[in-house]
């Protein structure tokens, strides 16, 4: 485990307070001020990661800026919870004092953490912002005794912290089901297989017949079975897993006609009508939100 200090080392030009923590592939951060008057902070170096941000304390202003342009200016109750992804390029000047806590997990600790859960379907997180998250709030809380005496921080301990981060970051916002009862669930193979093969076949015809043969379950008991072990059937599974690359390919200049092929669907009409019911929006609509907020809208934080 890695463990980072950064105290003001200039007194005229006052900085934020910034602990951290290094466990794993994931780091976490507290950073914190009093003041009214810093600086703008540099910009966040592009990475393949997302950043969670949790408020410890209401935060009442700050501008965002995404490439250069002012895209949010106001604040954050205590509790609330940011995810951004930091593929785009972000700067961020603090107004108020604040203090929060912030994990950075890469994509890849991300879908290695699901993969070894036997849920290989992860793409990415919805990024939410400004949602109270009573869940990450009592684990950043958790860790505040590791991040104020970092020398004295227990590396297990700060491990499991951000080990039930990642399970509740991919499900309440990835999507995923983690079964409380495995009673009529499929067995750890069975659902490595069934997600793999369904990845593998996202975009092309099958029978779920043969998905269930070779399940070695007919296909009544092996749809059922699915639906307790993943909390949906084979089909909306596949829908779900669909709509979310879609979302990717919207992120880029991708034509939305070659996006609904390449994503499985019979025409962009088609792709349309099931991402409409699934999000409440059209897939033009929610490519000229990305466009405009690197992926991020509703309320930003960075």
């Amino acid at each position: 485990m890695a463990l980072h200090e950064g105290p003001n080392v200039d007194d005229r030009m006052p900085r934020p307070l910034i602990k951290s923590i290094s466990a794993g592939e994931i780091t976490v951060t507290r950073t914190s001020s009093d003041r009214f008057d810093l600086q703008r902070a540099p910009a966040i170096p592009i990475a393949d990661a997302f950043s969670v941000i949790v408020q410890l304390r209401d935060f009442r202003s700050h501008r965002l800026w995404r490439r250069g342009e002012l895209v949010y200016d106001g604040g954050h109750s205590k509790a609330s919870l940011a995810i951004t992804d930091l593929r785009d390029q972000w700067q961020c000047h603090h107004l108020s004092p604040f203090d929060n806590v912030r994990f950075h997990i890469p994509f890849a600790c991300m879908r290695s953490f699901t993969e070894r859960a036997g849920r290989g379907e992860y793409v990415s997180l919805t990024q939410v912002q400004g949602r109270v998250d009573p869940v990450m709030f009592g684990l950043a809380q958790a860790l505040l005794p590791s991040l104020e005496e970092p020398d004295q921080a227990n590396a297990l301990f700060v491990e499991q912290i951000n080990l039930a981060a990642l399970a509740h970051l991919s499900q309440t916002y990835g999507g995923l089901h983690f079964p409380v009862d495995k009673k009529g669930t499929l067995a750890p193979w069975q659902e490595r297989l069934a997600t793999e093969f369904l990845v593998a076949h996202f975009n092309k015809p099958f029978s779920i017949g043969d998905l269930a043969s070779q399940c070695e379950l007919s296909r009544s008991y092996f749809n059922k079975a699915f639906k307790e072990s993943f909390g949906r059937t084979p089909s909306r599974w596949l829908s779900e897993y669909r709509i979310a690359r879609v979302k990717e390919c919207l992120l880029q200049d991708t034509p939305l006609a070659e996006i609904a092929i390449q994503c499985g669907f019979a025409d962009q009409s088609h792709m349309t009508r099931v991402f409409t019911s699934q999000t409440r929006e059209t897939p033009a609509r929610f490519r000229k939100k990305s466009r405009a907020f690197g992926g991020v809208v509703d309320h930003l934080e960075v």
